[in-house]
């Protein structure tokens, strides 16, 4: 007991700790310091032992005082006493090695001391707090296993639906095959011709471009030469007014002019045939451009389409992803189930070894109560014997004293016969000897009398 490994606590934390988890009710109630300190009470100490049994191994306080009654035990009741007590230290020698306690003695119980009372109890105490601890860490653990054990159903579930989903999505039904290989032979046909189209659309536009630029260009000319039209107006106004030519110059110079507007009106026609042949392309380009936007509008739906096809395939994606990391996570549930099963099988040996132990313990018990059980019939039929040997001498006492009585009542009768001849002989001698005192003096007298004569 000098290397303990455990703390040796005070009487009243020791008090404190028994009042609230050991003993219940009145028990609780009465049970102070001074019962053990400063001189241990031996009943108090073995009530403590009883009650920490019961809380420990179910082992109730009664049974502490059943006696083996053999055949050849004369007195059985002067053994009740002393089994309780070998009883109770037998069992707490089995427990207090669990507690590191070894010298444990039978004066422990008689006539406890103090200091090794106290660290008995604190041993005691400090294994309770231990067993406390380990039960809810192993309450604890059964928690999270159910926990788990249902997140894993739920997870497994939810892989479940997902892969019906994944199925649903990705498997076309028999009667939608015929029209799903239509549509995709009409949208590849559509993707074909769209991009036809588009092709030429651009080489449309690229025309139209280089169209717009020359007539830009055109446009450029001619309002230059509607310029140069107005300043050589200007100018042939000025000159008109200023100098005063010759008749044939000036025919000549209005040839020119002439030739000029010629020119210029031709090159009006030819930009106008241009602007017709421009405006007819116009034409042209808007009814492409409605066709294009017919196509644009058909392309819109394609890529809605499209785009509903590719949120299904990001959406197949995710729900693979999410497949792949449930499948993670139920393996490492899985693995965390194949340790909390090994742990659980571990442990149902431990207990399966126990209930072996206890089971051998229960079969020695139940054999032993089966002796005692046969024992007391015995003692019980020799109890009915003896009850019927009473009964019979019962009722013989019972025909003895109505004889006694009957006897008593002739002899109270004889002695009223007996008192009342009594009393008349008494009364009989009384009236003789008054009689005969009468004639004592009767005799006397006539003595007397007689005397003088004589």
């Amino acid at each position: 007991m000098t290397e303990n490994t455990f703390p040796v606590y005070t009487a009243d934390a020791i008090v404190n700790f028994y009042r609230t988890e050991v003993l219940t009710g009145q028990e609780a109630k009465h049970f102070t310091k001074s019962e053990l300190t400063p001189v241990p009470k031996p009943e108090a100490v073995q009530t403590l032992y009883m009650r920490v049994l019961h809380l420990l191994y179910r082992f109730r306080p009664e049974c502490h005082s059943m006696v083996p009654l053999l055949e050849n035990i004369q007195n059985p009741v002067y053994h009740e006493g002393a089994t309780a007590i070998t009883s109770v230290y037998m069992r707490m020698q089995q427990f207090l090695p669990m507690c590191l306690v070894y010298d444990f003695s039978l004066n422990d119980l008689l006539a406890p001391k103090k200091q090794k009372t106290l660290t008995i109890l604190s041993a005691i105490m400090n294994f309770l707090h231990f067993r406390k601890q380990r039960m809810n860490i192993i309450l604890e653990k059964q928690a999270k296993y159910r926990a788990d054990m249902d997140r894993l159903q739920v997870y497994v579930k939810g892989c479940s639906e997902a892969m019906r989903k994944i199925k649903m999505l990705t498997t076309i039904p028999p009667e939608q095959q015929a029209e799903a290989d239509e549509l995709a032979a009409a949208l590849s046909e559509l993707q074909a011709a769209t991009t036809h189209e588009s092709h030429e659309v651009n080489a449309i536009k690229e025309s139209i471009a280089e169209w717009k630029t020359r007539i830009a260009e055109k446009t450029q000319k001619l309002a230059q030469v509607k310029v140069d039209v107005s300043s050589l107006k200007e100018d042939i106004g000025k000159l008109k007014s200023q100098i005063v030519e010759s008749p044939e110059e000036l025919k000549s110079q209005m040839e020119k002019m002439r030739e000029n507007v010629k020119n210029i009106k031709n090159s009006m026609e030819e930009t106008d045939e241009r602007v017709v042949e421009l405006q007819n392309l116009v034409q042209s380009v808007t009814q492409t451009e409605a066709e294009i936007q017919q196509m644009y509008n058909l392309l819109q739906d394609l890529e809605s389409s499209m785009n509903n096809t590719k949120q299904q395939q990001e959406e197949h994606q995710e729900l693979t992803a999410l497949y792949e990391k449930k499948q993670k996570e139920l393996k490492n549930l899985i693995v965390e189930e194949g340790q909390l099963k090994r742990a659980v099988a571990m442990k149902l040996d431990k207990e399966s070894k126990q209930n072996m132990r206890r089971q051998k313990m229960r079969e020695m018990k139940e054999q032993h109560v089966q002796e005692v059980m046969g024992d007391y019939n015995q003692i019980h039929q020799k109890r009915e014997e003896m009850a019927d040997r009473i009964q019979e001498i019962s009722r013989e006492t019972q025909q003895l004293k109505a004889k006694i009585q009957s006897l008593r009542d002739v002899c109270s009768k004889e002695t009223e016969k007996a008192q009342a001849v009594y009393d008349n002989l008494s009364t009989s001698m009384d009236e003789l000897h008054r009689r005969i005192d009468m004639d004592t003096v009767d005799l006397i007298q006539a003595v007397t009398k007689m005397s003088p004569s004589f």
